[in-house]
């Protein structure tokens, strides 16, 4: 087993299956533009590596992630170097990534950290994990294609459900509704994960990826078209009374107020 330095993001090899950890377990694995970028690195470099048949995503500590790092929200959509936004590069890494990849989730899975799992082939779930799309109680809107997933998965009911209320779902919900296919104990969720990841990587490479090409051809146009129009319309609602009204709530440890936002 090989493993990369330590960072926001942990790479180990387990033969041919590749473990990619989100590492900022004091921060509940949030999302910032260090750790959106090294995910998506992280992915280009297993999409083409002929040593890598499959990818494991989990969190370490407590967390899967708890979403985007509300400290960066708002703030401008590139880096001081002209890049893109990590944000954006990571989507299209992860929706596109040519190979299967499971998601262990081990702990809790806010906003991204729920949105990203419609893009993995396997999701395993600890048996205490929970997960929540907070998006209208932060003032803005669904993200990552989850406008299309999210309804072509578990149904537009339950998807509307889901987005309009922000409710919180427990694993065993998450199963039945088809966001994740297994429940595990939490001190097994790992193993498990890895064990199906062998399974699968004991096949052929090409054919997997042949496979995983086919599926995604069945619904990356709309994925993507998805995607665009979310984007609009977050960048409408970004920066907007409702969303200043969630952050600054959220940085004051109360909960929102939008009666008084008109159109809120």
């Amino acid at each position: 087993m090989s493993a990369a330095a330590e960072g926001p993001l942990r790479v180990e090899d387990r033969g041919r299956v590749r473990l990619l950890t989100l590492s900022r377990p004091d921060a509940l694995n949030a999302f910032d533009d260090a750790l959106y970028d090294a995910v998506a690195d992280a992915l280009a470099v297993a999409g083409e590596d002929p040593q890598v048949a499959v990818v494991v995503l989990t969190g370490a500590g407590r967390a899967f992630s708890a979403g985007q790092d509300l400290g960066e929200l708002g703030e401008p959509a590139r880096h001081a170097d002209g890049r893109p936004h990590g944000f954006a590069p990571f989507i299209e890494a992860l929706e596109a990534f040519p190979k299967p990849l499971v998601a262990a989730v081990n702990g809790i899975a806010v906003g991204i950290g729920l949105t990203l799992l419609p893009h993995c082939d396997l999701v395993l779930i600890a048996d205490g994990a929970r997960l929540r799309a907070p998006f209208v109680r932060l003032g803005v809107t669904a993200e990552a294609g989850s406008s299309h997933l999210l309804p072509a998965t578990i149904g537009w009911q339950q998807a509307a459900h889901l987005l309009y209320t922000a409710a919180w779902i427990d694993a065993a919900r998450a199963v039945d509704l088809g966001l994740a296919w297994k429940v595990c104990p939490a001190a097994e969720l790992l193993d498990e994960a890895l064990a199906v990841a062998e399974q699968i990587a004991s096949m052929p490479i090409a054919s997997l990826v042949g496979t995983k090409r086919l599926l995604l051809d069945a619904r990356l146009a709309a994925v993507r078209d998805a995607r665009d129009r979310e984007n609009r319309t977050f960048a409408q609602l970004v920066g907007g009374p409702a969303n200043r009204e969630a952050i600054a709530a959220f940085r004051e440890r109360r909960d929102p107020d939008f009666r008084s936002i008109d159109g809120a």
